[in-house]
């Protein structure tokens, strides 16, 4: 894909300046450079790049200029003033603008052919949940027959096969996004499935800036992210971006050659305190899902649910009902009381069972979002969309069974947070005639607030906790591993008893499965599918599976 500078640019504002960074002169379009590419990390750039230079928390973009010219980029996006000590050739096209990073979404979208108005664009936002959604929305589509890719934080496709996601980033910047998108178009999908992070729903980043969403899902919103929203009421505003972007265009698009005008809605998590919020977020239709709380937690720990928020008469509602949950798989019976399209004459509710080999009662939730999704989108009946659930496959790292006849059970999940360690730990606690081990840690430079609860949440339904690294970051190990601790002894356990701090995660897994025997369950949490451990001077290669398979090789498993 090329295209000339000022053609990519033509939709922001921008100065073309001298190479002092400062001087504004005319936009010489006879040196108008052709661009190959657009990056944003000067370590990627090429000869024919169109540099990014993006403010960072700790330093700016504007510092790695000289290296991206170095690396043959023909022209370079910045914003504010340049070291005057900077040595800039005359020959590259400098674009000042006010904010870089919020410029790389309308010129990545121009540059790209703004290919998501060649795609009917799914967004699947919610702190728990989006991975294995936007999962099986995908697998649901191909199983129907149609062509579509995706992007999650554990896997992508570009229309043929799933292919892992070497990047810690749930929803990658604009550029990737409209590039990924750009090849979907090109290998002839009708669909892309995009997993939609409050921080890539923020308008300071703006990585889903120039999308164009179609339908929205949302899932949950608990405590989350706040180091970088600052408050929960701005973390679920961001997340409620994707059902406010359905409103920005009219759904009429070019997909494989034809125009067609894409059925356009939400869905939402009626279960949800915040399910209200979403749907007052847009003017186009919305849908909704519920177990009537038998999939929660309260459910898991016996409780009583909470009462349903309260949901407009208008809602359509589908229902999930005689759930159950085992080892190694799911069922339960979907009830829809309503037909999804209001002018259609009523009919009786009609009953689905549903069949799934995905462990877990949560993924009752995913899977009815799933459904309804695909039943909509691709106008088929829901009976035949669920009919289609039981050839699902489990999503790497998501409640991951490893079985080498070991006398424990070994789990491996990527539950992180305080609310997805309510949801997975008491229906496992009902079940163990053992201990329970969980082995969990927390990333450094991001929410601290969550630490003690994670801590306070796995003493409570844990024999045994031990603190490992997950990604210390910038921060000090044991200090970060200390602050969980803090929670887990308010809970009642022991440090160097039935709590413990070992960084070094492979340690950590060793010790986990010594303690560990008959019917007890071993929880490896927090890394899941993720491929490195980032600490302050280094990245780690690391895979959780892989390391905890090798480890009980060693024990002669």
């Amino acid at each position: 894909m090329t295209k000339h500078l000022f053609d990519a640019l033509s939709s922001i504002n921008y100065t073309v300046v001298a190479c002092d960074g400062k001087t504004p002169i005319e936009s010489d379009k006879s040196a108008n450079p052709e661009i190959n590419s657009l990056v944003f990390d000067s370590r990627d750039v090429k000869p024919g790049s169109l540099f990014f230079a993006l403010p960072g928390t700790h330093t700016t973009g504007n510092v790695f200029i000289p290296k991206a010219i170095e690396n043959g980029a023909a022209a370079i996006v910045f914003q504010g003033d340049l070291d005057e000590n900077m040595s800039l050739p005359e020959n590259i096209v400098f674009i000042r603008v006010d904010d870089a990073r919020k410029v790389m979404a309308p010129v990545a979208a121009q540059f790209y052919d703004n290919p998501s108005s060649k795609l009917a664009v799914i967004g699947v936002t919610g702190t728990e949940g989006k991975s294995s959604t936007v999962s099986f929305v995908w697998q649901l589509l191909q199983l129907s027959g149609h062509k579509a890719g995706f992007i999650s934080t554990v896997q992508y496709s570009l229309g043929g096969e799933a292919i892992a996601n070497p990047q810690h980033q749930t929803t990658p910047e604009a550029t990737i996004i409209q590039r990924q998108l750009y090849e979907m178009v090109e290998n002839g999908c009708e669909y892309a499935v995009v997993e939609t992070s409050s921080h890539g729903l923020s308008p300071k980043l703006n990585r889903t800036g120039n999308l164009l969403f179609d339908a929205g899902i949302f899932m949950n919103v608990t405590l989350e992210h706040l180091e970088f929203h600052g408050t929960f009421e701005q973390y679920r505003d961001d997340k409620a971006n994707l059902f406010r972007k359905l409103d920005e265009h009219n759904h009429e698009k070019t997909i494989l050659g034809k125009k067609v005008k894409v059925p356009s809605f939400g869905i939402v998590n009626l279960e949800d305190p915040s399910a209200t919020y979403f749907i007052k977020a847009t003017k186009q239709p919305v849908l909704g899902f519920t177990t009537e709380g038998k999939a929660g937690k309260s459910a898991a720990e016996g409780a009583d649910a909470l009462p349903l928020p309260k949901i407009p008469d208008s809602i359509p509602v589908l229902l999930g009902r005689n759930i159950a949950s085992a080892r190694f798989g799911l069922t339960f019976d979907m009830t829809e009381p309503h037909v999804i399209d209001s002018n259609a004459k009523p009919l009786p509710p009609k009953v689905f069972h549903v069949k799934s080999s995905l462990p877990g009662a949560f993924n009752t939730y995913n899977l009815m979002a799933a459904i309804e999704a695909v039943s909509r989108l691709t106008g088929t009946e829901i009976e035949k969309i669920a009919a289609l659930v039981e050839k699902l496959v489990p999503v790497k790292g998501r409640m991951t069974v490893i079985d080498k006849g070991q006398p424990f059970e070994l789990i491996v999940d990527y539950a992180h947070t305080p609310s997805s360690f309510e949801t997975i730990f008491p229906p496992l606690r009902r079940r163990c005639s053992g201990k329970m081990i969980s082995l969990f840690g927390s990333g450094g430079e991001r929410d601290t607030k969550k630490r003690p609860l994670q801590g306070e949440i796995a003493a409570k339904f844990c024999d045994v906790v031990i603190l490992t690294d997950e990604d210390p970051r910038g921060e000090d190990s044991v200090a970060l591993l200390k602050d969980i601790a803090v929670g887990a002894e308010k809970a009642g356990k022991v440090l160097d008893k039935d709590l413990f701090i070992t960084p070094d995660r492979p340690t950590a897994i060793r010790q986990a499965f010594k303690m560990a025997g008959k019917d007890d369950i071993v929880l490896l949490l927090g890394k899941a599918h993720e491929n490195s451990i980032i600490f302050k001077d280094r990245v780690m290669p690391y895979d959780e599976i892989s390391e905890a398979e090798k480890a009980l090789k060693e024990m002669g498993f």
